[in-house]
């Protein structure tokens, strides 16, 4: 469905996706991971031509993603922001329902309560304006508006990073069950281990814009490919050691 294959992009004399090729598997949650300015936001951007890529190419369901044909294919794509990218100005509502009834789709009750029910939101707060909700009912909203038009492809990009810790796990065992519930291919971006462990079929960790390793999580503990892959793996347990001793 997804795929990358020798995709570069560079900003100036700075190289920020370096002959990258991946394919996030079909019907799975692949995490991107790595340090601050790896590449992994990045590349889930050139997945949908939001970055457009200077060498290499992106595919989506077997065509290669062009100018020309990324608002289609954005159509099929869900996308999450960390600060869930509400419009201030619009009820909750319209927000979700914005490209539906751009696309003249019909009425939107039914499906609005299917999602409204699969995240937990009451429906009562559909009315309300995104300031007048927390920042967890925020991301469950910026959920809903990526899920309206059932994409089979959904993109995430550090959707739990700017939540407080009860919040966050609250929403962490959400969003799994989610992705197991629905079968979509799943992208999702973390800096952080324990998040890329808890939701991780596939794993992409990623250095200085190049691929370090992939695969199954466990293989990043067990078999690490390179010396960065094991000390990046090691700070973060000694990371989290030292916040839970706090």
């Amino acid at each position: 469905m997804l795929s990358t294959q020798q995709v570069s992009k560079r900003y100036g004399d700075a190289l920020a996706l370096d002959a990258i090729s991946v394919e996030p598997p079909g019907g799975k949650t692949t995490v991107l991971i790595g340090p601050s300015g790896c590449g992994k936001s990045t590349l889930l951007r050139a997945f949908i031509h939001l970055i457009p890529v200077d060498d290499g190419f992106v595919r989506f369901g077997g065509d290669v993603v062009s100018a020309a044909n990324a608002l289609e294919i954005r159509r099929r794509v869900g996308y999450v922001l960390q600060t869930g990218g509400l419009f201030p100005h619009m009820t909750v509502r319209r927000n979700v329902t914005l490209m539906w009834d751009h696309l003249r789709e019909p009425d939107p009750t039914d499906r609005l309560q299917y999602l409204c029910s699969l995240v937990h939101l009451e429906p009562t707060l559909l009315e309300r304006f995104p300031a007048e909700l927390s920042g967890g009912q925020r991301q469950r909203i910026g959920l809903m508006r990526a899920l309206m038009l059932d994409p089979p492809v959904l993109l995430l990009d550090e959707p739990l990073g700017a939540l407080d810790p009860l919040v966050r796990a609250e929403l962490q065992q959400d969003l799994r069950e989610i992705f197991r519930k629905l079968n979509k291919t799943v992208v999702l971006v973390t800096h952080d281990l324990a998040e890329a462990a808890y939701f991780a079929d596939h794993v992409v960790l990623m250095r200085q814009g190049k691929l370090e390793q992939e695969g199954p999580f466990r293989d990043l503990l067990d078999r690490p490919a390179t010396d960065f892959v094991g000390q990046f793996v090691t700070a973060q347990r000694e990371l989290h050691r030292t916040e839970a001793d706090q």
